[in-house]
């Protein structure tokens, strides 16, 4: 038996796009988990454009928590700068494009890693994220009021992607009135797969950057008391951030700390459609658990990838030095291993050893505390002002690779 025979039919890849916009293969999962666990996926020719020759035309697909884990927390033999953290972009794709992607922090290996991480640590700390308590519940209520006031439409528009971007718009300067404008190019920066969303990924990614080195450039001439102004100047010995490094971090934003809040609020609200008495129970009681169960069943990524950097093996299989892994957290979050009764949404699950912030290496989700503040604060303005809010249809899912997203989700707030 191969991977190919336990996915659907047509389907031998787990990043196909067109398996994520059906849903989770959660049998497939199940049964690489319990069958192959560590298994080499052949990709169609395309799919592995711009990745390094020495990492063939597949990858390792790792689908238990465990191995999934010990990966994430090996920067030695595991490298995210070699092909990148994406598994697959669209067909066409050079080698020079994956190499400039580089100077974003999610691509980088220590030592580089470690330099520039702590520099865009300054705009995370507790303190920081603390200090936004107040002003993101007053938003929460506020988005929430509003959409309760049209009384229905699109959940995600109305209210799942509002607080995130508002978020992004008060950590980083961006004026409220030119938030949308993230919201845009987010969306046309995933939009390779999904003939619905109009745009040109790399117009977008370069509108953002220009965007954001203008920023940049105007902190380092009219230095203010904001996060952008920490970042791009030298603080306490330290360098700042180039305007090349802040562009690319401001992209990183724009996709890790939009997208992936947004994805995760709306599956949360779908999971509480499908489990009603779950929402009667938040509703009621406000249980602190909520927020990783809601991470763990929406697993907003479906996989990031590393590369060996030298011959190794995960799970006791071997993968030669140059070879790439695909870490599905969309699998391990699910594993019974770990999770008792792993597809039951429960909202009062403890422990929840969930990998949906990446694991828990050097490249654990450095936004972890914002995302969490930004779910929790959500749901209750949704429990205490739209507490009978019901799903008119069913989501439409994302065509995506990579990203386990919803771009329709339509709702009655009365």
């Amino acid at each position: 038996m191969s991977v190919a025979d336990v996915l659907p039919e047509g389907f031998t890849d787990f990043t196909d796009p067109f398996l994520l916009e059906r849903g989770i293969p959660h049998d497939s999962f199940r049964a690489a988990r319990q069958q192959f666990p560590v298994t080499w996926v052949e990709q169609a020719p395309g799919s592995y454009d711009g990745m390094s020759v020495e990492s063939g035309s597949g990858y390792f697909a790792v689908t238990r928590h465990a191995d999934v884990a010990a990966v994430s927390k090996n920067s030695k033999d595991w490298s995210t700068e070699e092909n990148g953290a994406i598994i697959r972009f669209s067909e066409g794709m050079q080698r020079e494009q994956i190499e400039l992607q580089r100077t974003i922090l999610l691509n980088q290996d220590p030592p580089h890693h470690t330099q520039h991480r702590a520099i865009v640590s300054r705009g995370f700390t507790p303190r920081s994220i603390a200090e936004l308590e107040e002003t993101m519940q007053a938003r929460s209520r506020q988005i929430v009021g509003d959409a309760v006031k049209q009384g229905r439409g699109n959940f995600v528009e109305q209210v799942a992607a509002e607080l995130p971007l508002q978020a992004i718009a008060d950590l980083i300067g961006v004026p409220q009135e030119d938030r949308h404008k993230i919201f845009d190019w987010s969306n046309q920066m995933l939009a390779s797969d999904d003939p619905d969303i109009q745009g040109e990924p790399d117009v977008a990614a370069a509108e953002i950057l220009a965007y954001a080195m203008m920023m940049a450039a105007d902190r380092k001439a009219n230095p203010r008391d904001d996060i952008v102004t920490k970042l791009v100047n030298a603080h306490m010995g330290d360098r700042g951030l180039t305007d090349d490094e802040f562009g690319f971090f401001v992209i990183l934003l724009a996709v890790a700390g939009n997208e992936t809040t947004r994805n995760a609020i709306t599956h949360g609200m779908n999971a509480f459609f499908d489990n009603p008495e779950q929402w009667e129970l938040w509703k009621a009681e406000r249980p602190d658990t909520m927020v990783d169960e809601v991470v763990r069943w929406a697993s907003p990524i479906s996989v990031f990838q590393r590369t060996a950097l030298t011959d190794t093996e995960v799970g006791g299989v071997a993968v030669a030095k140059g070879q790439r892994v695909g870490l599905f957290y969309a699998s391990a979050n699910f594993d019974e291993d770990v999770f008792t009764d792993p597809f039951r949404f429960d909202i009062t699950r403890d422990p929840n050893p969930q990998l949906g912030f990446g694991g828990h290496g050097a490249h654990y989700c450095l936004g972890a505390n914002l995302a969490r503040q930004e779910i929790r604060l959500i749901f209750h303005a949704l429990a205490d002002l739209a507490p009978d809010i019901s799903r008119l249809a069913e989501p439409a899912r994302l065509r995506h690779s990579w990203v386990n997203g919803i771009k329709d989700l339509q709702v009655s707030y009365t």
